[in-house]
């Protein structure tokens, strides 16, 4: 049922630098929710192992619906001195996807390189 919450459900994220093989340390993220209107639910900085300190969402705040991930790779690759042309091919990666299930984990894991990057719904 649309908008049916859990106290159970969780929703993570982690990231990894391909092009280093380290956990893409000090990435800001913001997660919105989609439904039934677009609004920022919670932001982030990745720690040194490339996580959040804790869940995104948990609880009650997860939510049956759809929400969008976006990972500030560009002001990331900056930091990191990286020479990259202007403007940059990866500015801003953003994942939009669906919880079906409010008691479930889910995690959204990307891995990233100046270049591409890829996701999957992981454990």
């Amino acid at each position: 049922m649309q908008g049916e919450t859990s106290k159970d459900g969780r929703l993570t994220t982690h990231v990894l630098d391909l092009a280093s093989g380290k956990p893409a340390a000090g990435l800001a993220i913001v997660l919105d929710r989609l439904d039934p209107d677009r609004r920022t639910v919670a932001q982030a900085v990745t720690n040194a192992d490339g996580r959040c300190d804790g869940p995104l969402l948990s609880g009650v705040e997860l939510g049956v619906g759809r929400y969008e991930l976006t990972f500030r790779a560009g002001a990331y690759f900056d930091r990191l001195g990286l020479s990259l042309p202007e403007p940059k091919f990866l500015d801003e990666v953003v994942i939009r996807f669906a919880v079906s299930d409010a008691g479930a984990h889910y995690h959204v894991p990307l891995l990233l390189s100046p270049y591409g990057y890829s996701t999957y719904r992981g454990s």
